[in-house]
């Protein structure tokens, strides 16, 4: 709701420059919206944190002045800067608003390159002007932009600890992390530690996921108790994802691979688990989408550590695992 009336807002902007005084009623209404829906807790994974919402909000209605010169003067440049960070932070009516200053060369210098990377990053979260204006881009392959680089990206220090600790050496599961049906936490105590994987890693992704209903299906056809994918459960072997034990072991041996894909690191896995291992890969950690860093949040609390032992004998580590850590150390 709050990127639809954003996406709105900034698109009548755009077009019409006129009736000032009823666009900035409609961003005080939008803002009003942001304010009032961070006061709900943060608990859905698609939800960002009350004190991210908050941030995105000033930086998208900051950079929004700066863009129409409301209240200060015109200056694209600045505009852009404010709509990147916010992008960065996974908002994507910021994204969009940067796709069409670069595909424009609206107040910065025209780059059809960042225009496209910042529509495909804004349809993927669903906004439709950035879906209709992919099919008029012409592509072209680009590395991320600077500004949408983490300034801190996951504990790449404890990824040396994780590396160097035994597969074994699973941390003590948190009471709060166990809220599934006594039957589920027996079958996941008894599937787990076959895979050498966390209990508490298993258990968070379970509640995040299906909040341990058996039957759930996303609308993405995720299925079941780990939320698999037809792709991901064919990847694993699984026959009948609707089966509890079956769903389990598919959704555990999918974490161990990724466990030894990132090297134990739990904000790879749990982006990855999310929206997939190639996205994290593509976008140099986690992406850039306000479910996924809500995601990632969720897990990493629930599990206690930004690091997790892993069986390097399952899986090639990513190649693409040095560019994140030398990001992680030049930012």
């Amino acid at each position: 709701m709050v990127s639809s009336c954003w996406s709105r807002l900034i698109a009548s902007k755009r077009c019409n420059n006129a009736g000032a005084a009823r666009v900035r009623r409609s961003i005080r209404q939008c803002g009003l919206l942001v304010f009032c829906l961070a006061l709900i807790p943060a608990g859905a994974a698609a939800q960002a944190s009350v004190v991210e919402s908050s941030r995105i909000a000033a930086l998208r209605q900051e950079a929004l002045n700066f863009e129409f010169g409301d209240g200060v003067p015109k200056d694209g440049l600045r505009a852009a800067a404010l709509y990147c960070q916010a992008a960065r932070l996974g908002d994507a009516t910021s994204q969009f608003a940067l796709g069409w200053m670069y595909a424009h060369g609206h107040g910065v210098v025209r780059d059809d390159g960042l225009a496209t990377f910042f529509f495909r990053i804004a349809a993927a979260q669903g906004i439709e002007q950035a879906i209709n204006m992919l099919p008029l881009m012409e592509e072209r392959p680009i590395g991320l932009p600077e500004c949408m680089r983490e300034p801190a990206a996951p504990a790449s220090a404890l990824l040396q600890t994780a590396a160097a600790a035994p597969a074994t050496a699973a941390p003590p599961i948190k009471e709060a992390v166990i809220l599934a049906p006594k039957p589920i936490v027996d079958l996941v105590k008894k599937i787990a530690p076959a895979y050498r994987v966390p209990l508490p890693l298993v258990f968070a992704i379970m509640s995040a996921e299906s909040n341990f209903n058996s039957d759930a299906v996303s609308p993405k056809n995720a299925q079941g108790l780990m939320q698999l994918i037809p792709e991901t459960a064919l990847r694993f072997r699984v026959k009948n994802v609707f089966d509890p034990a079956q769903n389990v072991h598919g959704g555990v041996a999918y974490l161990r691979w990724l466990l030894a894909y990132f090297e134990g690191d739990v904000a790879l896995v749990a982006a990855a688990y999310n929206s997939g291992e190639r996205t994290v890969e593509r976008y140099r950690g986690v992406p850039p989408y306000v479910e996924t860093r809500a995601y990632v949040r969720r897990i990493v609390s629930a599990v206690g550590s930004l690091a997790q032992p892993f069986d390097a004998s399952v899986a090639a580590p990513s190649p693409h695992l040095p560019q994140i850590r030398a990001r992680a150390l030049t930012n």
